[in-house]
């Protein structure tokens, strides 16, 4: 078997093992394990289509569906054109090439396809990885639309009066990419990604709650490229009462759970978020294969999360730590302090390091574009590894006070007298070079 790109972004043609003997041949059409790693996506097919065409000549298409498609011939022999009417600089650009048994071509969503067939009887196979609905969008091209040009072999025999009708290339509007969903958009997390991903569909209080993950099901799906969960159970204090504890599960676990299902179902890249919580800190610097030792119930549900984001196959996994951004945050806190003239006791024996919502979110578009392997990444800030007294008397000398006037505390002495989680001593992870 082997595999070569086409001038169509995406497009890729398959050349495949066929076994003959005196009885006919035998071939793998599709093999999951070795087409994968031979550089196919990993699509997720979820419906066998075939047209049976009995006379040569006959002519089908130009069709781009919102869906990915996997095209082969059972029988005999048909001459494959593809056209690109996606958003962007390739949308028009042609391939064509002729489809026997030895050969299937993968054709990625919003790249239109038709066919000639060569020989009588001719039976064109295609592996979608999404059910036909017919509120889907689709966009068609005229299969004799002369800046196409598509070299057809045969005479054109038959043709469907649907196909006959379709648009020229010059009226099509392009083919959208597909949609990304940001859960969470209230918080300090998903702000920063509205302005990174301002195209992105954001939902949030009350109309999704993951504490309740059957508001999941207002959303349509349909169409839904990757999934972001920026929405989290974060008070660390709050999660060690009774009701605070069932709720920190609810949502991060439970509610994880019912978007994973989701990402598996339908095959989208699911990203999550998850925290140096889930290490106790007991090294100074953890490494991302770390096994996870969590020591809060907090802690507790993001390594739960973790685990469950791990069966979904294309995810994202993003440890992170301290997140800054807008909304209440502890440096805003800081600056308020110190222009009221306070001098605050600030905990000394807390070792990390402070990550804008920006980096966080910047971070995370980043994987996504660069196509990054799946997998645990860690994304923070790159500045120094400081306690959170070192960043209180930063901010403290940046609005013109004397960083002395922060005093530097133990976290036992802190948390004095009051029911607290158990922290992490060192919470900074190690980035990539």
């Amino acid at each position: 078997m082997r595999i070569e790109t086409a001038p169509v972004p995406g497009l890729l043609v398959v050349h495949l093992d066929v076994h003959e003997d005196n009885r006919g041949w035998f071939k793998e059409n599709w093999q999951r394990e070795r087409m994968v790693a031979a550089g196919l996506p990993d699509f997720g097919p979820v419906q066998q289509n075939v047209s049976f065409n009995a006379a040569a000549g006959t002519i089908r298409g130009i069709h781009a569906e919102p869906w990915d498609k996997y095209v082969s011939v059972a029988a005999g022999r048909a001459f494959g054109a593809w056209v690109d009417l996606r958003e962007g600089e390739s949308f028009g650009a042609t391939f064509w090439t002729e489809l026997d048994p030895r050969t299937a071509v993968f054709v990625p969503r919003g790249v239109a396809n038709s066919f000639q067939v060569l020989d009588d009887d001719t039976a064109y196979s295609y592996l979608v990885n999404e059910h036909w609905s017919p509120d889907a969008v689709y966009a068609n091209v005229n299969l004799l639309d002369p800046e196409v040009a598509i070299p057809w072999p045969l005479p054109v025999g038959e043709m469907s009066e649907k196909d006959r009708a379709h648009p020229l290339l010059a009226e099509v509007a392009p083919m959208a990419p597909r949609r990304t969903v940001v859960i969470g958009a209230g918080g300090q997390l998903g702000r920063a990604l509205q302005q990174v991903l301002p195209d992105a569909e954001f939902h949030d209080l009350p109309e999704v709650d993951l504490a309740r993950p059957e508001t999941l099901d207002s959303i349509d799906w349909s169409g839904v490229g990757t999934l972001i969960n920026a929405a989290a159970y974060t008070n660390v204090d709050g999660a060690e009462t009774p009701e605070g504890r069932r709720l920190c599960w609810a949502i991060n676990v439970t509610g994880v759970a019912a978007m994973a299902r989701i990402a598996n179902d339908r095959g989208l890249t699911f990203v999550n978020v998850s925290s140096d919580y889930v290490f106790d800190g007991t090294v100074e610097e953890h490494r991302v294969d770390e096994p996870v030792s969590p020591l809060g119930v907090y802690g507790q549900t993001k390594a739960a999360t973790e685990a469950v984001t791990s069966v979904v196959p294309r995810h994202y996994l993003v440890r992170t730590s301290w997140v800054v951004g807008e909304g209440a945050n502890f440096v805003d806190t800081m600056r308020r302090l110190a222009r009221e003239g306070v001098s605050p006791s600030v905990v000394n024996d807390q070792h990390g390091r402070l990550t804008p919502a920006s980096v966080l979110a910047e971070g995370i578009v980043d994987l996504l574009r660069s196509e990054a392997p799946y997998g645990i990444h860690h994304v923070t800030g790159r500045g120094p590894v400081e306690s959170w007294a070192d960043i209180a008397r930063r901010v403290f000398a940046e609005e013109g006070r004397d960083p002395a006037d922060v005093r530097g505390v133990s976290t036992e002495e802190y948390l004095a007298g009051r029911p607290a989680a158990p922290r992490p001593r060192h919470s900074a992870l190690r980035l990539p070079e």
